[in-house]
């Protein structure tokens, strides 16, 4: 069955995560940072829980008829700028490698998209590493203007 039939999002729950950071882990950045999904950290289970208690906060599961084809964070920040516009960050976008290539991650965005727009959000951005050369002409592609220069400090 090509993907986009009778795909369903719901929130992610505990029994979810070790399906999560297995996805989290498939590509080569996530390998070198992601720990093993078979036994997880306590780390992993304090964030689902931090993030789960959070009402700006949501882990969202894509199912088909297969189970778990992809996940993403959403998370709803109030802001000043844009007249007090509130924004959906979009992070943690995995697709399963089964269903790349198949429509998958365009519904992805696109629900998020009418996720966002219903919770009150004028802006939905994203950030996505410079390494994914696949994904940042994907997100161009939906429309994803890469307007901004993102910097990280990592910190102990």
């Amino acid at each position: 069955m090509p993907t986009g039939e009778n795909i369903t999002f719901r929130p992610a729950a505990r029994a979810d995560l070790p399906t999560i950071v297995a996805m989290l882990a498939q590509d080569d950045l996530g390998k070198t940072r992601e720990a093993d999904a078979v036994e997880l950290s306590s780390d992993y289970i304090d964030a689902f829980i931090a993030i789960e208690q959070d009402p700006n906060n949501e882990v969202i599961i894509a199912e088909d008829a297969d189970g778990v084809a992809g996940t993403m964070q959403l998370t709803y920040i109030a802001n000043l700028t844009f007249q007090g516009a509130t924004r959906c960050q979009i992070e943690g976008v995995r697709i399963a490698e089964s269903v790349r290539g198949q429509g998958m991650g365009e519904q992805m965005f696109q629900w998020a998209a009418d996720r966002a727009r219903n919770k009150g959000c004028r802006i939905v951005q994203l950030t996505s590493n410079k390494a994914r050369e696949r994904a940042l002409a994907f997100y161009e592609k939906l429309g994803y203007e890469p307007s901004h220069v993102g910097f990280k400090l990592y910190l102990d």
